[in-house]
């Protein structure tokens, strides 16, 4: 017998710097020990608290949260479609360069994406194009919101948006699900569209692991959204749903139904969006630290901004402003033909740093929506160059000035 080493070597790289991360610290510890000892896992008064507190911190009257983020989208289009008579087929007019969950939506309450294109630094639509789509249309009739997109955290011009909805009879929603605490004109993202929604995915700002918001100052919407996301039952306070004392929104049932149970009469066809006590209560340990959060987030983006300006004729870096609220450190290679996105991030990961694609166009790129490629041929060139040229790395607060180096040094090794 004889033993023969082996002829070839696994490399167990670990990824080193992450697009996002979390930390389960004693404060994280402590709030998933309390849910656990108070026996109340759904919903109740953890996730009441923190409605209240990002309310508080949107500066809106009110806050409705929901298991995620496609959820709050779901249940304000749903909220909207109900309160205003929106029939099927009711065009919204949205941003071809983000997260599908906008898309698909819109798409799940019968309703249909139109896309207008983005602008090429801030990634999100701008009133100028959405203006030139709706004088070109010949059915205005048929259109009923308009779904702006605070991509990576940089806020859309929403107070011209909702002058632009006002002459055209429209409805805004705002999506600020990556811009939590940016802030447009003196205001917080999500705080001055008739209804908007957050997401606190975990890669997000401020986390949960899953969960999302809807906020709004409007009572009815308000109301609707609580209905909606507890599939439509006639009351969601939490009087109601622990079957405990009166509750004065019941009234109009009192004499129409003998054996009354607020938790199992359904008013309105809706949808299971409700959230859970662990998310709320990581969510506010989060929410405790957002403006440390967004400061050490500005202060990287602002210190791989200052060390990669050498190559900026290649890469197109983030526009950098202490009113936004960074997601992600996001790139554009403004030279294809001199470097590939798909070498570029290969690169990048094997040498520990994560990458992600910055979403894609989706009626041009998104295999769900292809059905629509021929109809935004050559109609969407900023979208698509991003969609095709565009990804992002981490900026999180938990990077330290070593891992900032550490970037750095990968991108002189590559690019130089």
């Amino acid at each position: 017998m004889h033993s023969q080493k082996c002829s070839y070597k696994i490399n167990f790289m670990k990824k080193i710097i992450t697009v996002g991360d979390f930390k389960i610290g004693k404060e994280e510890k402590k709030a998933i020990s309390e849910v656990l000892v108070s026996g109340r896992l759904s919903e109740g008064l953890k996730t009441a608290e923190f409605e209240r507190m990002w309310a508080e911190f949107i500066e809106t009257r009110y806050c409705i949260a929901t298991s995620s983020g496609s959820g709050a989208l779901i249940t304000a289009l749903t909220a909207l479609k109900y309160l205003y008579n929106l029939p099927s087929g009711t065009k919204v007019i949205t941003s071809p360069l983000t997260y599908i969950a906008d898309a698909s939506s819109i798409s799940a309450v019968s309703f249909e994406p139109v896309f207008v294109d983005v602008d090429p630094l801030t990634f999100g639509i701008t009133p100028e194009l959405i203006e030139n789509h709706l004088k070109k249309t010949k059915d205005i009739k048929s259109y009923g919101i308009i779904l702006p997109v605070d991509l990576i955290g940089y806020p859309v011009q929403i107070d011209k948006i909702n002058k632009i909805a006002k002459k055209y009879g429209l409805l805004v929603v705002e999506d600020a699900a990556q811009a939590h605490g940016s802030v447009y004109q003196g205001k917080k993202c999500g705080s001055q569209a008739l209804i908007s929604i957050f997401s606190f995915y975990i890669a997000h700002n401020i986390q949960a692991g899953e969960m999302g918001a809807i906020v709004t100052n409007n009572p009815l919407l308000m109301k609707l959204c609580k209905q909606i996301k507890a599939q439509g039952r006639v009351c969601n306070c939490l009087v109601c749903t622990r079957a405990k004392g009166y509750c004065p929104n019941l009234l109009k049932f009192k004499d129409k139904i003998g054996d009354f149970d607020p938790r199992f009469t359904h008013e309105l066809i809706g949808y299971n969006f409700k959230t859970m006590e662990f998310q709320a209560a990581l969510g506010f340990t989060q929410l405790k630290k957002v403006k440390e959060i967004i400061k050490k987030r500005q202060r990287n983006i602002r210190y791989l901004n200052q060390k990669l300006n050498k190559y900026k004729d290649i890469l197109q870096l983030p526009l950098y402003s202490e009113k936004v609220s960074y997601l992600s450190y996001p790139l554009v290679i403004k030279k294809p033909k001199v470097i590939s996105r798909k070498f570029l991030r290969e690169k990048l990961e094997e040498n520990g740093i994560e990458t992600r694609p910055l979403f894609g166009c989706i009626p041009t790129q998104q295999p769900a929506y292809s059905f629509l490629k021929n109809q935004y041929r050559n109609k969407l060139s900023n979208a698509e160059f991003i969609g095709t040229n565009g990804f992002y790395i981490g900026c999180h607060q938990y990077l330290s000035l070593t891992d900032l180096n550490y970037i750095v040094k990968v991108f002189k090794k590559i690019l130089d």
